[in-house]
């Protein structure tokens, strides 16, 4: 499988899309005067507090309170647990917390926070007070899950948890004890920085995207291709940090030269374009129509100009296995969270229902972001879920015409009245 990474610097925007066998499947934006706040740390100061709903609002210094749900405060262990306490027992106004924010504002609701710390690295997250050892589920090996956990239960301290990433499997016991004592050294400092902070102050800031980017999709033996001298200079310090040995997968491209913008040259802005329509066509001829809402995704599957050879179950059939894979890439690609629904084109055969229900599953599991498909409802509708942090690529590269709202709809024209003449 062929993959490369094209980073896009363009003044203060920076935009990065990872390639699969010449497809897009990744695509992140990001103003430079504008950084993403998931990951980040905040001295936050309670504000309210509401037993009815189990939550809290907290100031961690923006726009909107962030929201702080009970099973966010609690030790994991105990918010796994049916009966829980009220709120109002473990918060209450005035009350100062360090904070982390999992969700960004989105419309007009406020950041989403945590006091579940969780800190990145380059081969395993560390948790401080998780008290337990996962690894990822997308490691199908058992040995090796086997080998990650036990390195893991071997060099964790009591009370501290980590994660071991996909991209762990295979690494050697030095370099993920490494990673772990780099996050620790963080973790440190941001106790150190929270007891000087004072209320609504940032603790710890998480990394711009060029690093995340980095962190989390450059895989061994990945192109990377950069069009801005600045940030090639930035993805050479990245890699010599982050893949040692990896400098040479690295290639300045240059614009003037090659006479065509980056994006334009490997097809990512037209890939994009296609990928963003309401509309999107599959390479059978069959489409897709895609409709989103704040918190819900509705995807209707037709076979368009697909008329098949060898009977409609075969036909139908063919067209929503090819839709089942191109929705698990939209979902990546246009960064899709919430519930979505797919209506996929109705089907005789129960075996060739699971059959898409698998491919859809399998698929997914190239999906960092956590994504779940739920089974058939009894409509026949298909239905997944997927976590999402951050606001929509989307929005930030297609805005909403001024005009019609999003509608695509013209207001009527006003009638003259001629009576009044």
């Amino acid at each position: 499988m062929n993959k490369a990474m094209l980073v896009h610097g363009d003044g203060a925007m920076l935009q990065t899309a990872v390639l699969q066998d010449g497809r897009a499947v990744e695509f992140f934006m990001e103003s430079v005067q504008q950084d993403g706040l998931v990951g980040n740390l905040y001295k936050g100061r309670v504000v309210n507090v509401l037993p009815g709903m189990q939550a809290a609002f907290v100031d961690i210094g923006l726009a909107k309170n962030a929201f702080l749900y009970i099973d966010e405060l609690l030790h994991p262990a105990a918010a796994r647990q049916a009966d829980k306490p009220s709120i109002a027992e473990l918060a209450r106004p005035g009350q100062e917390l360090l904070v982390q924010v999992i969700k960004e504002p989105i419309g007009g609701k406020g950041a989403r926070v945590t006091t579940h710390y969780s800190l990145p690295g380059r081969w395993l997250v560390y948790m401080p007070g998780a008290d337990y050892v996962g690894v990822s589920k997308k490691i199908a090996s058992e040995s090796e899950r086997a080998r990650l956990r036990g390195i893991g239960e071997g060099f964790r301290r009591s009370g501290e948890g980590v994660i071991m990433r996909t991209v762990a499997a295979g690494e050697s016991e030095e370099s993920l004890q490494a990673d772990l004592a780099q996050l620790r050294r963080q973790w440190e400092e941001v106790e150190r920085r929270a007891r000087e902070a004072r209320p609504a102050e940032p603790v710890m800031l998480e990394a711009g995207l060029m690093r995340r980017v980095f962190r989390d999709s450059y895989a061994a033996g990945m192109e990377v291709l950069v069009d801005d001298r600045t940030r090639f200079a930035e993805a050479q310090q990245l890699l010599r940090e982050l893949a040692p040995g990896s400098e040479r997968q690295l290639r300045l491209y240059d614009r003037e030269l090659e006479r065509k913008p980056l994006f334009d040259r490997f097809g990512v802005t037209a890939q994009l374009q296609a990928a963003f329509a309401t509309r999107i066509w599959l390479p059978s001829g069959g489409y897709l129509v895609w409709e989103q809402t704040e918190a819900l995704t509705v995807i209707d599957v037709n076979t368009g100009k697909f008329t098949g050879s060898s009977g409609l179950e075969d036909t139908v059939f063919h067209t929503n296995m090819e839709a089942a894979r191109e929705i698990s890439r939209l979902l990546r690609l246009r960064d899709v969270g919430g519930i979505v629904v797919v209506d996929f084109i109705d089907m005789e055969e129960g075996a060739n229902r699971e059959r898409v229900r698998q491919e859809l599953e399998k698929a997914s599991r190239e999906d960092r972001s956590k994504c779940q498909i739920h089974g058939w409802t009894r409509l026949g509708l298909l239905e997944i879920t997927r976590r999402k942090a951050r606001r929509s690529v989307g929005a930030q590269l297609f805005p909403l015409c001024g005009c019609c709202g999003g509608s695509g709809r013209r207001a009527p024209e006003k009638r003259r009245d001629d009576s009044t003449k």
